[in-house]
């Protein structure tokens, strides 16, 4: 089967090209890296699409960043993303690929739900303003997805996971997100002694994270057949949340690091809490087998194996 991979060197196409030898051996995967493609050209994204004939995208390209980059930078978010979606989306639905799953963002949905997020909440109530620019180019991918589907019976489907954390994720200040930012302190506070490390917020604002191998395992599963019998839209997580001190304490019991932590009580937090339902995924085989720590301390090997930090 071809499969066309957009995001191919980002967290979780990195586990999908991982993993896919074993997974999905009849997987052919082509993915070619931002330096080879930018996707946010039409022209060239077209070509792509020219040859060869695809029986799957997975379309996982997209710029991301941390809170603070996306407070900072709310058009380039939204105009980048919709350019990406826009020329990936549309390119497939010109050839008529025959099934894409895009990968969506919890960040999608409402913000400050009392209670599990399910599908049907898209678009119900405002979104959370901090990263609103990036979740509106989501929300525009997933609609063009159904129009599509709708429009020419194609298989395409959009696939909404909790944040993700693991091997091959981003540790640099300003790019990370929840659980490598807190890895990454927690390293270096360990490395000069320091002894507290500084956490957004009171620590009490609840996120959910789902081990970047879980989903991709999922996802190895899929085949134009398969998209053609799940749900326009499907929330994967863990089912569990968990509060940022929880995530810092766990990130230093991995590290071995022995010191406390301090509250910047004046920084953004975004939501207060956010935790998907995910009971269609459920129907569909989906299980979440590695708990926290476990996936924690594979991602800090990870971290401290690319280079001698």
């Amino acid at each position: 089967m071809q499969v066309l991979l957009t995001g191919g060197s980002g967290l979780l196409g990195r586990a999908l090209r991982r993993l896919a030898p074993a997974e999905a051996p009849a997987w052919s995967i082509v993915a070619p890296t931002h330096a080879e493609l930018d996707l946010r050209d039409r022209q060239a994204t077209a070509r792509l699409f020219a040859a060869p004939r695809f029986d799957l995208v997975i379309h996982a390209a997209a710029r991301v960043g941390g809170i603070a980059a996306n407070i900072a930078n709310p058009t380039a978010y939204l105009l980048d993303n919709l350019e990406i979606n826009g020329n990936v989306i549309g390119e497939a639905s010109r050839v008529r690929v025959p099934a894409l799953l895009f990968l969506g963002s919890s960040c999608m949905y409402p913000k400050d739900l009392p209670r599990a997020i399910r599908e049907e909440d898209l678009l119900s109530a405002p979104l959370e303003p901090t990263n609103e620019g990036y979740a509106l180019s989501k929300i525009a991918g997933a609609k063009l997805c159904e129009f599509i589907s709708a429009e020419q019976g194609l298989a395409f489907r959009t696939l909404i996971p909790s944040n993700l954390y693991g091997p091959g994720d981003h540790f640099e200040p300003g790019r990370s997100h929840l659980v490598a930012a807190a890895l990454h302190k927690i390293h270096l506070a360990k490395l000069r002694g320091e002894r507290s490390v500084e956490i957004w917020g009171d620590g009490t604002a609840r996120r959910e994270f789902l081990y970047v191998d879980d989903l991709a395992r999922f996802i190895l599963r899929s085949s134009p057949d398969s998209l053609r019998d799940q749900p326009m839209l499907m929330n994967v997580g863990t089912g569990i949340d968990h509060s940022i001190l929880e995530y810092y304490r766990t990130g230093a019991n991995v590290a071995g690091y022995s010191g406390g932590f301090s509250f910047n009580l004046e920084a953004p937090i975004g939501m207060r809490r956010k935790l998907l339902d995910s009971g269609r995924a459920r129907d569909y085989g989906w299980t979440a087998p590695t708990d926290l720590a476990t996936g924690m301390a594979a991602a800090y090997d990870d971290y401290r194996a690319r280079d001698d930090r």
